[in-house]
């Protein structure tokens, strides 16, 4: 592992997308916009959106880091880049460790902008710390870049990989718990819901915004890096002195 290198490929990737605003958009302005959305949605209903609406400022970064995180990468992958990158004295690690830093970096901005915005400007109002509904949005964030470096493999277009939000990351969502208590799923989806890293990104948001910590909270958490980690490594598997 270089240091160098690692810093070199952050820089590169920073600098890239510094110059695509159609991402800038739609990492900073989209998850602000959905979550303003929803606030006038469940306008009568202002139980509903105190209720959804901190756990989804952790749970935007995810699915928009995960989309932008494919993309990009399957993009270095298809126009020879990573082939290029890879015939360089370029370790994997240093590859996939300066894709983290860089979108670490974006999704930190990303979490400050949307926590500013629900917290400040939507009047959401959380038991928990607001530092902490942050530092869980930059985790997810990154949980979602992990999850879209190794996904990207498996694609071979920017249409497929768009098609990995519905067919991998939005059934997590929807057995996390947002729209319905585990507690009252089926105990088949019971079970589903527990081995999917989602589950306990919400988890731990919940129990965050809630106030409510202990062991459990320490366990999401733990769930979630071992997950960041796998991802990690099941993507530097992926990766090949030459592209087909």
């Amino acid at each position: 592992m270089s240091v160098e290198n690692t810093q070199a490929t952050a820089l590169r990737v920073l600098a890239q997308l510094r110059h695509d605003r159609r991402t800038l958009a739609l990492v900073l302005v989209v998850p602000p916009a959905l979550l303003t959305l929803l606030r006038y949605v469940f306008d009568a209903s202002p139980g509903t959106f105190a209720r959804i609406g901190p756990p989804l400022v952790g749970l935007f970064p995810l699915i928009v880091m995960f989309l932008i995180t494919s993309i990009a990468m399957l993009r270095e992958r298809t126009t020879g880049t990573l082939e290029r990158l890879m015939s360089m004295p370029l370790a994997k690690l240093d590859l996939l460790l300066g894709y983290g830093l860089a979108f670490a970096v974006l999704a930190t901005v990303q979490a400050a902008v949307t926590s500013t915005v629900a917290f400040s400007w939507l009047g959401l109002h959380t038991s928990g710390s607001v530092l902490a509904v942050g530092a869980l949005a930059i985790a997810n964030a990154v949980l979602g870049m992990a999850l879209g470096l190794f996904l990207s493999a498996f694609a071979s277009t920017e249409f497929q990989a768009v098609q990995f939000m519905p067919a991998v990351l939005f059934p997590q969502v929807l057995l996390s718990g947002l729209l319905a208590p585990r507690d009252d799923m089926p105990h088949a989806l019971r079970i589903a819901s527990d081995l999917l890293p989602v589950t306990y990104a919400y988890d731990a948001l919940t129990r965050v915004t809630g106030g409510r910590g202990g062991a459990w909270l320490w366990l999401d958490i733990g769930v979630m890096l071992g997950a960041i980690l796998l991802s990690l490594m099941l993507g530097a598997a992926t990766l090949r002195r030459r592209t087909p």
